[in-house]
Parts: structure tokens; C-alpha cells; sequence
């Protein structure tokens, strides 16, 4: 309603303003991007006004629109070329900081030294990049024993938890042509409870009395920084399977997503959590393991076993989610260094650089609706007739009917980031998306056409050729 085809209409803008304030900050904290790209359109202030009064009560909240706010104020990853909306991020920014009182500005300071510090190692690196991986190594565990970890300092990517610790050795440069990305894993301490439980502890506590007992829980993160390559696509992509999940589970369907989270944070920069207890298909490759089928049965035991049975239920739930949502959300680049296997048996995809209207080399060498090799469908019965592959289509039917009747809802998602300049998109990219829920047929003519995908993407003989392709020029087994 912010748009500028509603053309800032005084009813409008005021309805538009009560529904954003009677939201509770956890769902707006959702949609950051959107809020910050508003900003373009927002001559009355409105928008301004939201931001720093919602800033006043969550500092979290705060945090997260500063580094979105910087990660947009750029067009380019090296921060040369301004984008348009970048005044407006900086005068908003400007009011956001010195609204903080004593107290939040300390933390605010905290926690972005704690974090630029981290980040930056990457950029240091870059000088080393030819150099053999020791070197970088050693490196980086250099730089990661030099960084102090303040009370209460947190990762973007993980604010309900704060850094109590850094795995000094973990650090590890990762493969990059022209970048210094690197991986560094962190001790951090969560509190189980909710946002409100946490708060009113902390308020008993500073009326002087015995705070409620909240139960904390300590876990290594692994996080991979980036310095010089834009994350904010990834950052959309993964936002709308988020969206996605939340409509599986509101109708009840029992499929699986994992939404890791991505935090961009300035131009070029950003921080990825690292999947737990998962490893990727091109290193399944690597450790020789030649077939998916086959990885299956050494993990979990033979096709009869429980744990057999277990693991392929979970393939199917995560692959029929997941293929209906690189159909809809146009997935490319799926090699196998980009999808994922973890340890219950489920597939999950990482890596969104290209989606929506956008191919590696502007090449189109994926033409399948999604990724459905031969040796997937070997894991889920080998055949088109099996009962796990009839499982998999029911879900994959399901979860597209179930996605249509959200069409307008995702498709608002997409519009507001229209004007970022992410290159993902074309001037018809939202008119594009939603003609993928094909939308003039019925619910039966929608399923057979669901069903019509699924067919040309098990049959394609192009899924198979960039697997070559991806072999031949990077090195990535299939």
C-alpha cells in the first residue's frame, strides 16, 4: 500500500500504517527487505515514522534494518556506485542511531565492532588468495585470536542467541575464483523461551527481583563471511521458503524445508549460517560414493531396515517441497555442490545466486521445471510406479494447491523488491512468478498440470548435461 500506484491516498496510508502496528516485532522482523525498500516511495515519512518508533522497543529489530539498510545503499559489491534510495537509508539511519539511549547506543557500537571485525578478516585474506590453503589457514586463526568477544554480542544471522565463545582453529578459507570467503564456528548460548520470557526476566531482575528461571542451551554455530559478493538474493530466495514453510504447516502438510538464514550486511557482504550435520552431494562424490541409492543404504542400512525407511520418508517430504519450489521460484544453477544431504535423510538446496529470470552465463542449460535425476528417483523406489515416487507426487500436487491460494501474498513479496536492482529480475519477473500457479486453471486441471512438470523434469536429458558441464568446468562430481 506504500507503492506509488496507491498513490499515497491519506485512507489508505493510515489503514496501511494501523495493520503494520498491530503486528508483534517478530513478524515484522520477517520482512525487513520490504519494510527497507518502502522507504523509496515513502514521501509523507510514514514508513520512517515505523521504523524508528518500532527501532525505540527492539533493539534486534534495529540491528537487523541498519545492516539492510547498508547492504541496499549501493548498487555495486565494491560500495562505488550509490543507489537512489541511499539519502533516505542514510537520514533514517542517521535518527535511528541517535534515538538510542546511552545503554542501546553501547550495544548497538558492540555488537557492529564485534561484527565488522569478524566480517573483515575476509577482506584480509584477499591478498593471500593464490596462496596455498595452510597459509590462509593459519591466516585466519591469526586474525579470529585477535577478536574479543563482548558481553552480549550476537551473529546477524542468529540473534536469539549471544557469541559466548569462537573456535580460534575452525576458521577455513573456502574455494572462491575472485573472493576470500571463509568458514568460523562459534560457541553460542540460547535462551529456551520465547522473546517476552526473556524480557520479563530480565525486568524482574532489574526491579530487584529473583528473575523466572529460563533454561539456556549451548551449541556450536558454523557461519561462512563473505566480503565482495552480493547476498541479498539469497537472502529473498530464502525468505520465501520461509514463507513457503509457514504456508505447508498452516494447511497441514507434512513436507520439509530448511530455511538457513543469511544476513547481508553491507555492500558485497553478508553472513551465511553453515547447514548442521549435513554434507553436500558433490562431496558424497568426492569420498566415492557413487550413487545416492547407494549412500543411503551404507548410512542407514538396506532397503527393509527402519532406518531405511525412515530416511527415504524424509527424502520425499523434503523433495517434493523443494522441487515445487524451484519450479515456482526458478532454482538454476542446482549442481551438486547445491544441494545438500543431512544426516535424517532429507535434501536440502543452498546457493540461490540464480533465480527468477537469471542463469549462470545467461545460458539456459537447465530447461527442466526442477532437478529430478535418476538417482534421486532411484532412492525414492527406482521407478515412476513405486509406492515412495506416487508419495512424492501426492506431495508435490499438495503443495502446489496449497501454494495457489497464497499466489497474491508472495507475489506482494517479490513486488516490493522490484526496485533493489538484485539482477534476479526483469520487468516482468512478478508477472512471470504468477503465471506458474497458472492460476486460470482448476483444482484438478492445476494437479495434472503439476503432475505434466514432474513427468518432463524425471525424463530431462538437460539436468544430466549441466551435471556434465558443472564436471568438465568445476570439478563437481555427479
Amino acid at each position: 500500500m506504500f507503492l506509488p500506484a496507491y498513490k499515497d491516498h491519506p485512507f489508505v496510508i493510515q489503514y496501511a500504517m494501523r495493520a503494520l502496528e498491530s503486528h508483534s516485532v517478530d513478524v515484522t522482523f520477517f520482512y525487513v527487505p520490504q519494510i527497507v525498500q518502502t522507504l523509496r516511495y515513502d514521501a509523507l515519512g510514514y514508513v520512517e515514522r515505523y521504523i524508528l518508533e518500532t527501532a525505540q522497543f527492539s533493539q534486534l529489530f534495529a540491528h537487523q534494518i541498519i545492516w539492510n539498510m547498508k547492504a541496499n545503499s549501493y548498487k555495486d559489491d565494491d560500495g562505488q556506485v550509490p543507489d537512489e534510495i541511499k539519502p533516505a537509508l542514510d537520514k533514517v539511519m542517521g535518527k535511528m542511531v541517535d534515538s538510542f539511549d546511552p545503554a542501546d547506543r553501547t550495544f548497538y557500537e558492540r555488537e557492529f565492532s564485534f561484527f565488522d571485525e569478524v566480517t573483515s578478516i575476509s577482506g584480509k585474506l584477499k591478498p593471500l588468495i593464490h596462496r596455498p590453503k595452510d597459509e590462509k589457514k593459519q591466516k585466519i586463526e591469526e586474525e579470529l585470536r585477535q577478536i574479543k568477544v563482548d558481553v552480549g554480542v550476537y551473529l546477524p544471522s542468529n540473534p536469539d542467541g549471544v557469541v559466548i565463545g569462537i573456535d580460534r582453529k575452525s576458521g577455513k578459507p573456502l574455494q572462491s575464483h575472485a573472493k576470500a570467503p571463509y568458514m568460523a564456528t562459534f560457541r553460542i548460548q540460547k535462551t529456551i523461551g520465547g522473546v517476552e520470557e526473556v524480557a520479563e526476566a530480565a525486568e524482574e531482575q532489574a526491579n530487584g527481583q529473583d528473575p523466572q528461571q529460563l533454561t539456556t542451551v549451548e551449541v556450536w554455530q558454523s557461519a561462512i563471511f563473505k566480503v565482495g559478493d552480493d547476498c541479498r538474493q539469497d537472502v529473498l530466495a530464502l525468505q520465501m521458503i520461509a514463507a513457503f514453510r509457514g504456508i505447508f504447516h498452516d494447511v497441514g502438510l507434512d513436507v520439509y524445508v530448511f530455511p538457513y538464514r543469511v544476513t547481508a550486511t553491507a555492500p558485497g557482504c553478508g553472513v551465511i549460517d553453515v547447514l548442521p550435520n549435513s554434507i553436500s552431494r558433490d562431496m558424497l562424490g568426492r569420498e566415492a560414493v557413487n550413487k545416492l541409492y547407494d549412500y543411503f543404504v551404507t548410512r542407514y542400512g538396506n532397503e527393509d531396515s527402519l532406518r531405511f525407511q525412515q530416511a527415504r520418508s524424509n527424502f520425499v517430504k523434503s523433495m517434493a517441497a523443494y522441487s515445487l519450489i524451484s519450479y515456482l521460484l526458478q532454482f538454476k544453477d542446482r549442481h551438486n555442490g547445491n544441494i545438500m544431504i543431512d544426516d535424517a535423510g532429507h535434501i536440502v538446496h543452498i546457493d540461490f545466486g540464480f533465480c527468477f529470470d537469471i542463469a549462470p552465463g545467461g545460458v539456459k542449460f537447465e530447461r527442466a521445471p526442477f532437478k529430478l535425476t535418476q538417482e534421486m528417483l532411484a532412492v525414492m523406489g527406482g521407478s515412476t510406479d513405486h509406492q515412495s515416487f506416487k508419495w512424492f507426487e501426492e506431495l508435490c500436487v499438495k503443495a502446489f494447491l496449497a501454494s495457489r491460494q497464497y499466489c497474491e501474498k508472495l507475489s506482494q513479496m517479490v513486488l516490493l523488491m522490484m526496485d533493489s536492482g538484485l539482477p534476479c529480475f526483469k520487468p516482468e519477473s512478478v508477472k512471470n512468478f504468477r503465471d506458474r500457479f497458472v492460476l486460470d486453471k482448476t483444482e484438478r486441471e492445476a494437479a495434472d498440470y503439476m503432475r505434466g512438470l514432474i513427468k518432463r523434469s524425471a525424463s530431462s536429458y538437460s539436468t544430466g548435461v549441466y551435471d556434465q558441464f558443472q564436471f568438465i568446468t568445476n570439478g563437481i562430481p555427479y
